[in-house]
C-alpha cells in the first residue's frame, strides 16, 4: 500500500514513476501487476471530445455609473447569458445560441456559432462584445451598457462544467430511411455509418471503474490549465451492468470539474457545431490516478479489448426512451473502422480525438515528473454501485444503490 502523500513526496524530489494509461498496458503485459504496482506511483489518463453540459461563469467588473445586469438581459457576442446571479455575475452555456439563429427552421440547421465559440475566444485572448439592457435602481442607475471585453477585463472567469468525462457511452446508428441529425453526428439510413465517443482505454473514468482515486477535490488537467472535480457530474449513474473487470457496460459515471479560465488555452477548448443539433464545447481532460495497491494499478491497464459499449438505434429507440441494444462491440472492434451489424460492414468514426487524448495524457506526465502538479491528498469519493448513498439519477426517481450486475 502506499499513499498520496508518500507519491506527492517523491514528485517533490522528482523521483516519481508516471505513465500513461497508455504505456502501463505494456508494462503490466510484461512484469505482471504486482511488480509494475511496487515500481509506478501515477498513471495519467485523458480525453478530448464534445462535452455539452459545460458553461462558464463571469464577473465582468462594474460599469460607470453601475448597472445591475442581474434581472436583466445580456449578451456576449450576441449569444444569450445568464443573469440571474448578481449584479454583474454572468452565465455562459456552451450549447447557447443567438436569438436571430434559425435553428432548424430551414433542416439541417448549420449553427455556426454559440456559447462554446464564446468560450474558445475569449481564451484565445479575443475581444467579444458585452451588450445589456436591465432596469434603473438608486444604486444602479444605468440601464444600457455596450462595451468591448476581454478575458484579463475581468475580475473572474471560471469554466465550470456540470457534467463531463462520461464513463462509457453508446454507439449511435440508424435505422431508418432517411439520414438523421444528432448530437452523435449525421448518422447515414439503413445502419450507414456507427459513430462512438470516447478514448476507451486512456479515458478517465474507465480507467479507475469504481472511482476509488477521483472523487471530489481530485486535481485534474482541464482545458490546457489546472482544474477539480468539483461533484459528482449530472447523470452520474454507476449502478449499471459490468465486465468481470468491473467496467461498465453502458453510460455510467460522470464528473463535475471547475477550474480558472485564465489560465487554459484555446487548443484544449474548443468551439463545435453540430449540423441539425446545435453547438457545444470540446473538451480536454486528464485525471492522474495514485498507484496505491496492485488492484488500482490493475484497473488502470484496461485495454479497448476489455472495454465494451452498446449499439443503439437513434432513429427510435433511442429518441423515444425504448431500452435495447442492436449489439455489444469493443472498442478494440470500433478503432478498426468497421464493425459487423445483421451481416453487414458498418463504417466507424469517433468524436473523441485519441491522438489529443494520448496527448494530454503526455502532458500530465510531464508535469508531475517536473514536479509541477502534485495529486490532491484529501478527496471525498464519488458515489459508486455499492457505496450505500441516494441520489436521484437517470431512473427520474432516487435509488440506492445496490451491487452491480
Amino acid at each position: 500500500m502506499k499513499t498520496i502523500r508518500e507519491i506527492n513526496e517523491k514528485i517533490k524530489k522528482g523521483k516519481a514513476v508516471v505513465l500513461t494509461a497508455e504505456e502501463i498496458i505494456g508494462f503490466v503485459e510484461k512484469k505482471g501487476a504486482k511488480r509494475v504496482a511496487e515500481e509506478v506511483d501515477v498513471v495519467t489518463t485523458g480525453t478530448f471530445g464534445p462535452m455539452c453540459s459545460s458553461g462558464a461563469y463571469f464577473n465582468v467588473g462594474h460599469a460607470k455609473p453601475r448597472i445591475k445586469i442581474g434581472g436583466g438581459k445580456a449578451y456576449l457576442n450576441d449569444v444569450p447569458v445568464y443573469t440571474g446571479f448578481a449584479a454583474v455575475d454572468i452565465l455562459l452555456g456552451a450549447t447557447a445560441v443567438p436569438d436571430d439563429d434559425p435553428r432548424n427552421a430551414v433542416f439541417p440547421g448549420k449553427f455556426p456559432y454559440g456559447g462554446g465559440h464564446v468560450i474558445e475566444e475569449l481564451v484565445a485572448g479575443k475581444e467579444v462584445r458585452l451588450t445589456a439592457t436591465t432596469y434603473g435602481t438608486d444604486c444602479y442607475p444605468r440601464k444600457k451598457l455596450e462595451t468591448r471585453i476581454t478575458l484579463d477585463d475581468m475580475n473572474e472567469a471560471v469554466l465550470f462544467n456540470p457534467r463531463n468525462c462520461y464513463q462509457n457511452y453508446n454507439v449511435a446508428v440508424n435505422l431508418s430511411d432517411r439520414p438523421i441529425y444528432t448530437y452523435m453526428g449525421v448518422l447515414q439510413p439503413r445502419l450507414g455509418n456507427a459513430n462512438y465517443c470516447s478514448a476507451g482505454q486512456l479515458s478517465p473514468l474507465l480507467c479507475d471503474p469504481f472511482y476509488r482515486t477521483i472523487g471530489v477535490g481530485t486535481r485534474i488537467f482541464l482545458g490546457g490549465g489546472t482544474g477539480y472535480v468539483a461533484w459528482q457530474g449530472t447523470q452520474h449513474s454507476p449502478c449499471v451492468p459490468r465486465t468481470d473487470l468491473g467496467v461498465p457496460k453502458t453510460a455510467a459515471g460522470t464528473i463535475a470539474v471547475i477550474g480558472d479560465l485564465k489560465q487554459m488555452d484555446p487548443r484544449w477548448l474548443r468551439g463545435t457545431s453540430f449540423r441539425g443539433y446545435g453547438v457545444t464545447l470540446t473538451v480536454g481532460i486528464g485525471v492522474p490516478i495514485p498507484i496505491l495497491d496492485e488492484e488500482t494499478l490493475a484497473q488502470t491497464a484496461v485495454r479497448d479489448e476489455d472495454i465494451v459499449a452498446q449499439v443503439v438505434d437513434y432513429s427510435e429507440t433511442y429518441p423515444q426512451r425504448e431500452s435495447g441494444s442492436l449489439a455489444e462491440v469493443s472498442y478494440a472492434q470500433l478503432k478498426t473502422g468497421e464493425i459487423s451489424l445483421d451481416g453487414k460492414k458498418v463504417p466507424t468514426a469517433s468524436f473523441s480525438s485519441y491522438a489529443m487524448a494520448r496527448e494530454i495524457a503526455g502532458i500530465l506526465k510531464d508535469w508531475i515528473q517536473k514536479g509541477e502538479f502534485l495529486l490532491s491528498e484529501y478527496v471525498q469519493q464519488l458515489p459508486s454501485s455499492d457505496s450505500g448513498i441516494v441520489f436521484k439519477g437517470l431512473q427520474e426517481k432516487p435509488i440506492r444503490f445496490k451491487k452491480a450486475v
